[in-house]
């Protein structure tokens, strides 16, 4: 109850001023804040609810959106098998990724200024101040849940303390392992929101619509559109 009055408040705060400005194609977003309790996002379900809810508040289209996070543990689900099939459009009409295989290629539109929230607009990156361009994914380069040693999902997305989770540069740039990589650059240094923020984060994380425009006719008329 209480986790759905804290979501409630953000949304009324954060306002849906974006929405008129939208594509109707729109189908990937990040989100505009983080639900307030760091990587504690009340699991996979809490973290659903909290893009559904900032879609609907965005005025977005009527679809089934998916936090892209991986968890892990004799349940592990994939990031990459929540999302639906694609292709995937921003805020602005764009689109970042015809499908799985491309979005975990090297060939997805994934970008600082593709990457849009909700509301149509650009996340903080390297060499903005504050650095936000950490994104939480709990998730490999391939989409993929990590076996690794250690906790790479902040307790499965129920910690806001101890952990940590493997975050991506939305910006695909910075420092870590793999710094240019969306979805896997590195580990955090904690689960809390401070400690999100401190590495150069804000416990924000990527929402699909597992339900978007597909087929090619949508593909047709978006190339033609860019001619």
């Amino acid at each position: 109850m209480r986790r759905a009055i804290g979501f409630m408040a953000i949304l009324f705060a954060l306002g849906a001023s974006g929405a008129a400005a939208q594509d109707e194609n729109i189908s990937f977003f990040i989100t505009s804040s983080n639900p307030g309790d760091g990587a504690d996002l009340g699991g996979l379900e809490g973290a659903d609810a909290y893009c559904e809810a900032l879609a609907e508040t965005a005025g977005l289209p009527d679809r089934t959106w998916r936090a892209y996070l991986s968890t892990t543990g004799a349940d592990a689900v994939n990031a990459r098998d929540r999302i639906g099939d694609g292709p995937w459009f921003n805020h602005a009409g764009t689109m970042i990724a015809r499908d799985v295989e491309h979005l975990h290629s090297n060939g997805p539109n994934l970008t600082k200024a593709t990457i849009l929230t909700e509301n149509g607009d650009e996340v903080n990156g390297r060499g903005d101040q504050p650095n936000q361009h950490d994104i939480l994914t709990g998730s490999l380069m391939s989409g993929m849940a990590s076996d690794a040693d250690g906790d790479t999902t902040c307790g499965n997305w129920t910690s806001s303390a101890e952990g940590s989770a493997l975050v991506g540069h939305h910006d695909r740039t910075g420092g870590g392992q793999n710094p240019t990589s969306w979805n896997e650059a590195h580990g955090s240094r904690g689960c809390s929101l401070e400690n999100l923020r401190g590495t150069g984060g804000d416990g924000r994380f990527y929402c699909f619509a597992t339900d978007g425009p597909s087929g090619g006719d949508v593909l047709l008329r978006f190339a033609r559109r860019e001619r």
